[in-house]
């Protein structure tokens, strides 16, 4: 007997057929991989889903019902679901801490409204209309901004007011409240009604944050290949690294890529960026703008993820922030400042001619190697996300064609049909793959790739194959540079 059977034995008497089948040849060319997105983000007490427990989230209103109208959470995800409504998106919810400190802004309306017009009031990205008619006191304008505030549940704050003063109040704790950006007059040609001033003291006061351990306890070992995470302080980022490089490595192979924001000027975004070195971060400097970070977070992992699950090697460059607006335009980063950003290990965007937000790079948080020396090769999130696949390939393609195999060595006289595997049949069909994948465009140097591939059995452990490949990445083209010696 040559052939090898998996579930008919041949000590069968009774007849007549017996047909099995076996799927280990039945899948060709580079695997579909499917990618989780998780964003980690605060409830409030009037959603309906606890903390600590991944869900799964289709629709906007769904992710209120979960986590509370106008909590953070629910915020990111819709923010997620209008840029990129196509993705297995899930939701982790934590609480916030016990005697939480919640930011605190203020808006001061002075003098008396002389002709009618309205206030163009921004929370959050949001605008918030209020219109103020002739003769309208200070007091009465006041009021009128916070029946406006409090009328939309989404909004991240609440307002109360004394006399002429309205104060915002946080909906949750800790110091991502500071980070909800209110201002008026946003948009060119708008103006304060004539007889009144409107004047705006940022938010500020929210400290601390929550623990994300109990979130990283809830992750288990499902394969999350993107974690959304609001939360920009050294303890939490210390410990969401730790997991993220635990999931990286070769054993556990379920890694994933944190997306995080930092709201601030050049010097803030960069000195927060130099004082870490992740290469499974990648962070996006939002300046003064008026989408707070966990928004400005949510929204470049939806719109880059859609992108890079298509094609992981694929630039992401010249994307648009879906419902970003950005900075006003004396705080845009300049050109120069986008390029240092993208030293200090922040990715950069510009503004388009149509006023989007538009992606020059995404770049990872890593800068330099272990003895402090510059180096590039973690620089991209298009590198992570093809060396993920490229690793996903080949486990999908071994573990297809040779799940109950025995190994031999080269030279084994074994049957044909025999389920026997041996160095030169696997060194095959690495190679075999990586012309797929290279067909994909994900890899190139075939040449080079086959003379140095090392396939070889274990000397120790006979029941082992080692693999050394030299794997050439596709890069990405992204600086035409072009000298014109021109004659007259």
């Amino acid at each position: 007997m040559t052939v090898s059977f998996n579930t008919i034995p041949n000590t069968v008497r009774v007849p007549l057929a017996y047909v099995e089948f076996d799927n280990s040849q039945a899948i060709t060319g580079t695997p579909v991989k499917n990618n989780k997105t998780l964003v980690l983000g605060l409830r409030l007490p009037t959603g309906s889903v606890a903390a600590g427990q991944p869900v799964r989230i289709t629709r906007s209103e769904q992710a209120v019902t979960a986590f509370g109208r106008g909590s953070m959470l629910s915020e990111m995800l819709c923010a997620f679901l209008r840029a990129n409504p196509y993705s297995d998106l899930y939701a982790l919810a934590l609480d916030d801490v016990a005697d939480p400190v919640c930011s605190t802004g203020k808006i001061t309306v002075t003098g008396t409204c002389s002709a009618a017009g309205q206030i163009a009031l921004l929370v959050a990205g949001v605008r918030v209309p209020v219109t103020a008619r002739a003769n309208d006191t200070s007091a009465t304008i006041a009021n009128k901004i916070a029946t406006a505030v409090n009328a939309n549940a989404a909004l991240p704050v609440t307002a109360s007011v004394s006399g002429s003063e309205v104060t915002l109040t946080c909906r949750w704790g800790g110091i991502t409240g500071n980070d909800v950006d209110v201002r008026v007059n946003y948009f060119t040609g708008e103006t304060v009604p004539a007889g009144i001033a409107v004047d705006v003291s940022g938010m500020a006061g929210g400290v601390g944050n929550p623990d994300v351990s109990q979130a990283i306890a809830a992750l288990g070992d499902t394969w999350w290949t993107d974690i959304v995470n609001p939360f920009t302080d050294t303890n939490n980022l210390n410990l969401l690294s730790e997991e993220l490089q635990s999931r990286w490595g070769g054993i556990r192979q379920i890694d994933g890529l944190c997306w995080i924001a930092y709201r601030g000027t050049h010097a803030q975004a960069s000195t927060f960026a130099l004082s870490r070195n992740d290469y499974l971060f990648t962070c996006i400097p939002t300046n003064i703008s008026p989408e707070p970070p966990y928004i400005w977070a949510s929204v470049n992992a939806a719109v880059c993820t859609y992108a890079l699950n298509i094609d992981p090697a694929r630039p992401v460059q010249t994307l648009e922030l879906t419902g970003i607006k950005p900075p006003a335009v004396a705080d845009r980063w300049q050109w120069n400042e986008r390029n240092l950003h993208l030293f200090d290990g922040l990715s950069a965007y510009n503004v388009n001619a149509n006023g989007a937000v538009q992606l020059d790079r995404v770049i990872t948080m890593y800068r330099v190697n272990k003895y402090n020396v510059e180096d590039p090769s973690y620089l991209d999130v298009e590198t992570i996300k093809t060396l993920s696949y490229i690793r996903y390939a080949i486990r999908a393609r071994i573990t297809q064609r040779f799940p109950r195999h025995k190994l031999a060595d080269d030279g084994t006289r074994f049957g044909v049909g025999q389920a026997m595997v041996t160095p030169s049949v696997i060194r095959a069909e690495l190679i075999a793959l990586f012309t797929e994948l290279e067909s994909a465009g994900l890899v190139e140097n075939f040449d080079a790739y086959k003379s140095s591939l090392i396939v070889e059995r274990d000397a120790n452990d006979r029941n082992r194959i080692n693999v050394l490949s030299n794997d050439d990445l596709v890069n990405q083209f992204r600086i035409y540079a072009h000298s014109i010696q021109f004659l007259l």
